[in-house]
């Protein structure tokens, strides 16, 4: 039996949308489960839209995810090339052949004609396609045409009666008669092809078996079966797509049949629309910036739309490789419910040991220009230290950053609102003892340090937090930060020392008239 081949075929006009990043990981887990292959093939036909920079944003987001690829642009493979821009000349050479079968014909309406045409089957109740007006024009009538200076479409010649049928692994059986579908365009008038046909050839071509692909595609897939039975079809001993390959000088394809296809359910936001801009984040490089997990992300795009059973929510990649399969995956459209993927990740990083989960912060803090590109054995070990007070204040890496940011700073800002709050009242007389106790508590530990500072309260009759959060304010810059005894216990003394000390200047004393 042929290994399974399934691809991800992206158009490289942006960025990489949750959606995108869906359907690559199921055709990724399908490949991986089955020991098949995953193709990567950038559709960049449309040079209107195709953009380099965002075709490396493309890949870099899916190597971050961990989809790699086992034949694509950068990696190559039997069946290249694997950018479709570069695999002009092999569909060049399908029109080619599909007019001279009579498959195809050329079409010369001008796009005021075309909307003339779709307003009058409007009008009459007609289905809004392509009327087939061009469908048996004489080589005189093409040339007049031509000498007017018009240019041809060429579209391909649809059954006129009858219909397709085919078996859908997430929708079952799909029938569609050939009245609803018109003769639609395989290649514009300059030349290039339409996702039709290029989608359908390379597909054939790289001997592709699943198509697992958005329903929003749907619509395309009985026009691009057509197409595969017309391109397969090998009754006169070779098939049109075999000679066109070796016009190309491509390789022969593999010997496998038209692919079968999976057509996932939409994603949907809370509103129950279609996942776009206006629900928040889509791109999967924004959730990376905002420090969600790659595995993490990966678990929980499995299950839009996908499910194991009605319990476990939970899955490391290596088991979404090994449970997950099209046939489980829904019809029903999948809400992206954010405030789960919090969840999950927040989950995660509990997990996470102290020394990974530091490995993970330090992107972050080094983006924000908390610690240097590489940052000092010292940095690294005072990093180490914070991972356990932060753990549990954090659902995602970059929550991270303000929570510990201060401790990296030679000069520690106070925020306005705190100083406000608690550097008032006594907290001048607060601050004055609390410098001299900590410059000479020992053992520079946690313990001993709650013992001084509740000792410090017992000698000013204060409550803890009148004695707590005036330091707090001064060594962090914040009435919010992780436990303060740990963390003072993670400083150096006289960086404390000289905190203390230099929020005194901040108090406001207390009016002496009140």
């Amino acid at each position: 039996m042929t290994a399974p081949r399934l691809r991800f075929p992206p158009a490289p006009s942006g960025w990489l949308h949750v959606g995108g990043a869906r359907t690559a990981l199921y055709n990724w887990l399908a490949a991986r489960g089955s020991g098949g292959a995953f193709v990567l093939r950038i559709e960049d036909t449309d040079a209107e839209r195709s953009d380099a920079e965002a075709m490396r944003g493309m890949l870099d987001s899916l190597r971050w995810l961990g989809l790699h690829w086992d034949e694509g642009p950068d990696v190559g493979g039997p069946h290249g090339p694997y950018l479709q821009s570069e695999r002009r000349p092999l569909h060049d050479a399908v029109v080619r052949r599909l007019l001279e079968a009579g498959r195809a014909y050329e079409a010369f309406e001008t796009a005021e004609e075309l909307e003339a045409d779709r307003q009058r089957a409007q009008e009459e109740g007609r289905p809004p396609g392509y009327s087939g007006a061009h469908r048996d024009l004489t080589e005189e009538q093409r040339a007049a045409y031509r000498a007017e200076g018009r240019e041809a479409v060429v579209r391909a010649r649809t059954p006129d009666e009858g219909s397709i049928a085919f078996e859908d692994v997430v929708r079952g059986t799909v029938e569609v008669g050939w009245d609803q579908v018109s003769d639609f365009v395989l290649a514009r008038a300059d030349g290039s092809p339409t996702y039709y046909l290029a989608n359908t050839v390379d597909d054939l071509a790289q001997g592709i078996t699943l198509i697992a692909r958005g329903e929003d595609l749907l619509n395309a897939t009985p026009r691009q079966l057509l197409l595969a039975d017309w391109l397969l079809d090998d009754t006169g001993g070779h098939s049109l797509l075999d000679e066109a390959l070796a016009e190309a000088g491509l390789a022969a394809r593999p010997d496998v049949a038209r692919p079968t296809y999976a057509h996932l359910p939409i994603i949907v936001g809370e509103d129950r629309k279609k996942l776009g801009k206006r629900h928040g984040s889509v791109a999967v490089d924004e959730f990376r910036e905002q420090g969600y997990l790659p595995e993490v992300m990966c678990n929980f795009l499995a299950l839009l739309g996908w499910s194991y059973d009605d319990r476990t929510e939970r899955f490391t990649v290596p088991e979404l490789v090994e449970r997950f399969s099209l046939e489980r995956v829904g019809r029903n459209p999948a809400l992206f419910d954010t405030d789960k993927l919090r969840a999950l990740n927040g989950d995660r990083i509990k997990e996470l040991d102290d020394a990974e989960l530091a490995d993970r912060l330090v992107p972050f803090l080094v983006g924000q220009g908390v610690l240097p590109d590489e940052p000092t054995d010292a940095q690294r070990a005072l990093l180490e230290g914070f991972v356990p007070l932060v753990r549990e204040r954090m659902q995602t890496l970059a929550e991270a950053v303000p929570l510990i940011a201060w401790a990296f700073a030679e000069d520690v800002a106070l925020d306005e609102r705190s100083v406000a709050k608690h550097l008032k009242g006594r907290a001048g007389e607060v601050l004055d003892r609390a410098a001299e106790v900590l410059a000479t508590v020992e053992p520079w530990d946690a313990e001993a340090l709650l013992a001084a500072l509740d000792g410090l309260g017992e000698e000013l009759g204060l409550g803890r937090g009148k004695v707590m959060q005036p330091v707090r304010v001064a060594v962090t810059g914040s009435h919010v930060s992780p436990p303060l005894p740990e963390t003072l216990a993670l400083l150096d003394r006289e960086v404390v020392v000289a905190r203390v000390r230099s929020a005194r200047a901040h108090v406001v004393e207390p009016d002496a008239g009140a």
